[in-house]
């Protein structure tokens, strides 16, 4: 070994160890969307967003109704809370409906299809009946119940189509008959045009868009062919074409499409284009609740079609924003309620009601940003109408009632205690085992199916 310039002898080095690698840390964003992930994927989430989301939606519609209902009652010479307390009792009763629908079981559900059917039929040819129907802006679609009360059957009819459509579509494909064509048009199709012909007979065109969706909605979730999809599509399409043509009313909303004047030639805009300016007016946060200018007679159906510009004007972007997210949420637990059943009649039936109130809303809110044409259809669970609400609360309670009938969402309904835990049996004394605090979480976790992903 050769020595150093001192004599001694050098000094070794230690060999440098690679340090331990060490686990990378979760980021806060991380962990708070794991957090969020596993609460979203809870066998009561859906259960939960129907029942917060269409509860939210309604109480928010009422301050509305009453906000934008004020000055239109006035000018009738009516109280200022008129329509907020025609509006208020509706809620109330759909109320009721609601929760009974909720607790109903599925087989209730399918026995009353045929009936609402009957029911509804029945009272949608009873309104061509002269001296029994009545005709409001144009469209005789109405039977005056005595007073000021009065009851739309057509809006009966898309929860009629509904339940007994997912009825026989379910029984078919119970028996494997859905593989033919014949079974899965007849006789689902032609009741759905004999409910088109009659409501078209009155001249309501919105109520007939949405339950063609409602038709194609049952006919995509069956597994229809793409050419028998295509072909159902066309022949709807075309009778659509040929009624919107045959109509100078419906020819003049196709041309307000993009209007930003009141006057666009010899077509009238006034109700598309002053819809855009309570929205453009809003700003942000709004004028504040009772602030709309629009509502003072500028904006025709202020607290029925166009209540959502109204709300925009009012409570801004934020507020507008608010509804559409508690919409998207509502829609979201419909397809997840319809897509992890194993109940055919559920799927159908929940698909069927996301849907109709999907649809509803996508056409009343795009006619009111004036991406589409007017079609005169009510906000779901917003705006003012009995005849609306009542139905559409009841299609709120099928949904709970679906959610509720999930396997892990039972179990973690029988599963929740008092907040602070239940004792165990054997009564009080020194001997006792410990507390065991019965979370919902384990009840949940041990008693999920197969089903759940």
């Amino acid at each position: 070994m050769p020595g150093s310039r001192t004599g001694r002898p050098p000094a070794q080095r230690a060999v440098r160890r690679p340090a331990p690698l060490r686990p990378p840390r979760d980021s806060a964003v991380r962990r708070l969307y794991t957090r969020l992930h596993r609460a979203w994927d809870r066998p009561l989430t859906a259960y939960y967003l129907i029942l917060g989301g269409s509860l939210l939606i309604t109480v928010l519609g009422l301050v509305m109704v009453y906000s934008a209902s004020q000055i239109t009652a006035l000018q009738m010479s009516l109280p200022g809370s008129y329509f907020f307390r025609k509006q208020l009792l509706a809620a109330v009763i759909g109320a009721g409906l609601l929760f009974a629908a909720s607790r109903m079981p599925v087989k209730l559900h399918r026995a009353l299809a045929y009936p609402i059917l009957a029911g509804a039929v029945f009272l949608m040819a009873l309104v061509q009946v002269p001296g029994i129907g009545v005709a409001v802006n144009g469209n005789q679609n109405w039977i005056a119940l005595g007073g000021s009360f009065q009851i739309q059957p057509s809006e009966f009819g898309k929860l009629a189509l509904v339940l007994w459509g997912a009825d026989l579509i379910a029984r078919k494909e119970d028996k494997r008959l859905l593989s033919q064509w014949k079974h899965m048009l007849v006789p689902l199709v032609p009741v759905a045009f004999m409910l088109l012909g009659l409501i078209m007979l009155g001249g309501d065109m919105g109520t007939a868009i949405i339950l063609s969706a409602i038709l194609f909605g049952l006919l995509w979730l069956a597994g229809a062919p793409t050419r028998l999809f295509v072909g159902v599509l066309s022949v709807a399409g075309s009778i659509g074409v040929l009624l919107i043509k045959s109509s100078e009313n419906r020819m003049a909303r196709l041309q307000c499409l993009g209007a930003t004047e009141p006057r666009s030639g010899a077509v009238d805009c006034w109700q598309a284009v002053h819809g855009i300016y309570a929205l453009a007016s809003g700003g942000i946060f709004g004028s504040g609740l009772g602030a709309s200018v629009e509502k003072w007679g500028q904006l025709p159906e202020a607290h029925t079609d166009f209540i959502f510009a109204v709300t925009g004007e009012e409570l801004g972007l934020a507020g507008t924003l608010s509804v559409l997210a508690l919409f998207a949420a509502l829609g979201y637990a419909g397809i997840r309620v319809a897509g992890r059943t194993e109940d055919h009649f559920v799927r159908y039936a929940a698909g069927g009601v996301t849907t109709w109130i999907t649809a509803q809303a996508v056409i009343n809110i795009g006619a009111v940003l004036g991406l589409l044409p007017i079609a005169g259809v009510p906000l779901p669970l917003f705006s003012y109408g009995g005849s609306a609400l009542l139905p559409t609360m009841f299609a709120i309670g099928l949904l709970i009632a679906f959610a509720r009938d999930e396997p892990a969402a039972r179990a973690a309904l029988s599963g929740r205690q008092p907040r602070f835990g239940r004792k165990r049996a054997g009564g009080a004394g020194r001997g006792r085992e410990p507390r065991r605090w019965n979370t919902m979480r384990r009840r949940a976790s041990a008693a999920r199916s197969s089903g759940e992903r």
